[in-house]
C-alpha cells in the first residue's frame, strides 16, 4: 500500500493532466487568447479557486500547455532525426518531417507555439529549453555535415560574408557550428524559418486552391531550404 504522501502526489499529477487536458480542449474551442481558468473549472466540475491550487493563474497554465507542445514537437523531431540514419541530409529531412506530422496531428498546439502571440502574456525562461529542441535538431545535422565536408554552400546573400553577424554570440555556440563558420548558422537559421513557415502555411490554409499535393510541396520545400546551406537532399 502506497503511503499518504505518494497518493497526494499521484492525485495531483492526476488531476495536474486533466486540467491541462481540459485546457488544450479550450484551446481547440476558443484559442489561446481567450483560455480561461474559471471555463477549464466548469468542464472539469472544480471551483475555480481548486483549480487555482495547481495554477496560479491563467499565464501560469499557458506556460504548462506551452512546455508540453514544445516537448512534444521536440521529441518528435529527435525521433525522426534518429530514425533518418547516419547521413546528416537523411536525419535534417526525416526530422523535418516529424514535425510535420506532429503538427498536422496537433495544430491548435502548433498554432499556440508559432502562431499569433497571446496578448499579455510573456513566456518566461521555463519555455527556453524546450523551444530550443527543434532548432537544435536541425542545427545538430548541418553542423555534422560541416565537419564531414558534405557541405557546398552557395555564393551572394547566404554565403559566407563579411558583413557583422546576425545571429546573437549565444546561438552559435548553443548549436555547435564548427570554428570559422559563423555564417553558416545564419543560413542554417532560413532552414528552420522555412520548415516552420511551410507547416503554417498548410495549417492556416493558404495552400488551399494553391497546392494540390501538400507532402509533396513540402519534401520540395525542404530540399530547397536545404540546399540554401548546401546540403543536398534528393526529392522523391
Amino acid at each position: 500500500m502506497g503511503t499518504p504522501g505518494t497518493a497526494r502526489a499521484r492525485a495531483r499529477a492526476e488531476i495536474t493532466a486533466a486540467v491541462k487536458e481540459a485546457a488544450r480542449a479550450q484551446l481547440a474551442q476558443v484559442g489561446a487568447p481567450a483560455l480561461s481558468v474559471r471555463a477549464v473549472a466548469r468542464e472539469l466540475g472544480m471551483a475555480s479557486s481548486a483549480v487555482y491550487r495547481y495554477f496560479a493563474s491563467r499565464d501560469e497554465l499557458l506556460t504548462a500547455l506551452i512546455v508540453d507542445a514544445y516537448d512534444a514537437v521536440g521529441a518528435a523531431a529527435e525521433d525522426g532525426a534518429r530514425a533518418g540514419g547516419d547521413d546528416p541530409g537523411g536525419r535534417w529531412l526525416a526530422a523535418c518531417r516529424a514535425v510535420r506530422i506532429w503538427a498536422v496531428d496537433h495544430p491548435h498546439e502548433f498554432s499556440l507555439l508559432y502562431g499569433s502571440p497571446v496578448p499579455g502574456y510573456r513566456a518566461p525562461a521555463d519555455t527556453i529549453g524546450p523551444a530550443a529542441r527543434v532548432p537544435l535538431v536541425l542545427a545538430a545535422a548541418v553542423a555534422d555535415a560541416a565537419r564531414l565536408g558534405l557541405l557546398h554552400p552557395p555564393t551572394g546573400a547566404l554565403g559566407l560574408g563579411s558583413g557583422p553577424r546576425l545571429v546573437t554570440p549565444e546561438v552559435l555556440e548553443a548549436v555547435g557550428i564548427p570554428a570559422g563558420d559563423d555564417r553558416l548558422v545564419e543560413r542554417a537559421l532560413g532552414m528552420w524559418v522555412a520548415l516552420i513557415g511551410t507547416i503554417s502555411f498548410e495549417l492556416f490554409g493558404h495552400f488551399e486552391n494553391v497546392v494540390s499535393d501538400r507532402a509533396g510541396y513540402f519534401e520540395l520545400a525542404m530540399a530547397g531550404a536545404a540546399g540554401a546551406v548546401g546540403l543536398e537532399i534528393p526529392v522523391p
